[in-house]
């Protein structure tokens, strides 16, 4: 069985760090290999975990329309074969099996670049299908979403056991998590457990972000510390994935997926 884990939470929160750590953990105390989807358009998993991104499937996406378009203008069917008698589903498949990075236990799909103009449904009800396909071979998926979390039903059909939602520790961080939160109740696809984690806070949580916290309607899972040695890590471009073992943003990050993953 895969288990699926989905970060959310506004632009600029540590979404990809979470992310990097969560997969850090994963590596080091789960069995199985791990797919980490980047939903990004940035697309910087990749730097994150120290892999290198030579396409997306944004990429793939727009370089099919161009060649439905060819064919479209051409006389051919829109719904039919592309050129050499390849269907459209095919040429997806195997262009995005293509496209994954291939680390040491875990493997990476970025979705790249945001849609342009013109109708992308059939095309992404294809890639749901191939995304979801190629997430039954792994026994962890983690995604990465963009901010907020309302086109997470776009990348996947399957459901989600953990959606880990990450806020900065400001009130304007906390209400924008609270609204992300939400959209679980109005997806395509079922979410099992939310939690919110807390992020690159310096000392005690403060009285009023205290108080915030015990409003919301889901737990506070931990609280991940500001950290010099991994802005240093953010400086010189190293893999954040590279951090150890002693860190403190990676022992907080271990023990909330410790506690979520326990039986």
């Amino acid at each position: 069985m895969t288990t699926t884990i989905a970060l959310a939470g506004k632009g600029g929160v540590g979404k990809t760090t979470i992310a990097g750590m969560v997969i850090k953990y994963l590596m080091q105390t789960q069995p199985g290999a791990i797919l980490a989807i980047d939903a990004d358009p940035s697309s910087n998993l990749n730097m994150v975990l120290g892999l290198e991104l030579e396409w997306t499937v944004g990429d793939i996406r727009e370089d099919l329309l161009a060649q439905v378009k060819q064919t479209l203008t051409a006389g051919g069917a829109a719904m039919g074969t592309l050129p050499g008698g390849v269907t459209k589903r095919e040429y997806l498949d195997y262009q995005v099996r293509s496209s994954v990075s291939e680390g040491d236990r875990f493997d990476l799909v970025a979705m790249g670049r945001s849609e342009g103009p013109g109708c992308y449904c059939a095309v992404n009800h294809n890639l749901r299908e191939v995304v979801d396909a190629i997430s039954r071979n792994y026994r962890y998926v983690v995604i990465d979403n963009e901010a907020g979390m309302e086109h997470l039903s776009r990348r996947t059909t399957r459901n989600v056991q953990h959606l880990l939602i990450v806020t900065d520790p400001t009130q304007r961080g906390i209400v924008a998590a609270e609204r992300i939160a939400g959209f679980r109740q109005q997806m395509d696809i079922h979410i099992e457990q939310t939690g919110l984690i807390l992020n690159r806070l310096s000392g005690d949580i403060p009285a009023p972000l205290q108080a915030r916290l015990e409003e919301m309607d889901i737990p506070l899972l931990g609280v991940v510390p500001a950290d010099e040695q991994l802005m240093e890590f953010e400086f010189s471009g190293r893999p954040l994935i590279e951090l150890g073992d002693e860190s403190p943003v990676y022992t907080a990050v271990a023990e909330i997926m410790a506690n979520i993953l326990s039986p």
